[in-house]
C-alpha cells in the first residue's frame, strides 16, 4: 500500500538544506535565484549595449525611461530621481522576479520528509516575498534606506528636530512676547514629531505584511484552485497572479521613492519660501492698491 503524501502551504518557509546552525529555506533559496537572474541579466544588457538596440536593450529602455518618468512625478525633480531611482528600480525587479518564482510549474521538483501524519512534500521553490521574514527585511531597508538619505540630503540636526522637534519647544521662549498661541502651537508640534517617530515603525508593518499578505494569499488561492481541478480552473488565477505581482512590485518601489523623497525634503526652507512668497503677494496688493 503507497503511503499519502501530504503537501500543505504553511504561514513559515519550509527547510530544504542546513549547513551547520545556517538553515537554507526554500524562500531564502528562491531569492537567491532572484538576485542571481538580475545579475545574469544586467551582464547581458551590459555586456550587448548598442548604439542600435536589439530587442532585449530596448524593452529594457523603455521599461527604465517610463518608471524614470513615474519616478519624476512623486519627486518632482529629476535630480532627485536620478539618486532614487537605482535603489528604487533594483527593489522593483527583485520583488517582481520574487513574486513570480512562487507561480511557475515546476511544483514536482522538492523533497519528501517524514512526518507525525505520514510524508510531506517541501518544494525547493517558493516566492520569497510569501516569507514574512523576507518582506519584513525590505522594509527595514527601505525605511532606514530613506532616513540615511535624509541624514545625507538635509542633515542629522533637520532630520532629528523632524521626529524630536526642540526647535519647536524653543519657539515658547523666543517667540513669546510676539505670539501668546505659541504656547499651545509648539507642545503640538512637538508631539506631532513623535507621531512622526512611531509612524516609522508603522510603515515596516504596513509595507511588509501588505506585500507578504498579498503573495502569500495569491499562493494559497493557486493551490486550492489546483485541488479542486487540476491544469484548468488554476490557468484564470495564474495570469491574475502575474499581474498582481506586477502591481505589488510597483507599490512597493514607489512607496520607496516616496518615504525618500519626503527624507529628503526640508520641511523648514520649504516652510521659509511659502512665507517668502506670502509676504511678495501681499506687498504686490499693496503697490496696486496704492
Amino acid at each position: 500500500m503507497k503511503e499519502k503524501i501530504s503537501h500543505e502551504t504553511t504561514l513559515f518557509a519550509e527547510p530544504v538544506s542546513h549547513y551547520g546552525n545556517f538553515t537554507v529555506t526554500n524562500a531564502l533559496l528562491s531569492s537567491w535565484l532572484a538576485v542571481l537572474v538580475i545579475i545574469v541579466l544586467a551582464l547581458m544588457l551590459k555586456k550587448k549595449l548598442r548604439e542600435v538596440p536589439n530587442i532585449l536593450q530596448n524593452i529594457f529602455e523603455i521599461i527604465l525611461e517610463g518608471a524614470l518618468d513615474l519616478c519624476d512625478q512623486v519627486t518632482n525633480s529629476r535630480a532627485l530621481s536620478m539618486k532614487v531611482f537605482p535603489i528604487a528600480i533594483s527593489v522593483f525587479f527583485f520583488v517582481l522576479i520574487n513574486n513570480w518564482l512562487g507561480l511557475l510549474p515546476i511544483g514536482g521538483l522538492g523533497l519528501l520528509e517524514r512526518g507525525k501524519e505520514g510524508m510531506a512534500f517541501i518544494p525547493f521553490l517558493r516566492s520569497g516575498t510569501a516569507d514574512v521574514n523576507t518582506t519584513i527585511a525590505l522594509a527595514v531597508m527601505a525605511v532606514l534606506g530613506a532616513n540615511l538619505f535624509g541624514i545625507f540630503s538635509i542633515g542629522i540636526w533637520k532630520l532629528f528636530n523632524k521626529y524630536v522637534n526642540l526647535k519647536a519647544l524653543g519657539q515658547i521662549f523666543t517667540k513669546i512676547r510676539q505670539d501668546k498661541t505659541v504656547i499651545i502651537v509648539a507642545p503640538i508640534t512637538f508631539f506631532v514629531g513623535l507621531l512622526e517617530l512611531i509612524g516609522e515603525f508603522a510603515k515596516v508593518a504596513s509595507l511588509s505584511f501588505r506585500l507578504f499578505g498579498n503573495v502569500f494569499a495569491g499562493e494559497v488561492l493557486l493551490a486550492s484552485m489546483a485541488a479542486i481541478i487540476a491544469y484548468v480552473l488554476p490557468v484564470p488565477f495564474l495570469f491574475m497572479e502575474i499581474l498582481v505581482g506586477v502591481i505589488q512590485a510597483l507599490i512597493f518601489s514607489m512607496l520607496l521613492v516616496v518615504y525618500f523623497t519626503i527624507s529628503a525634503t526640508d520641511h523648514d526652507a520649504h516652510e521659509e519660501h511659502e512665507k517668502h512668497e506670502e509676504e511678495r503677494s501681499h506687498h504686490r496688493e499693496h503697490i496696486a492698491v496704492s
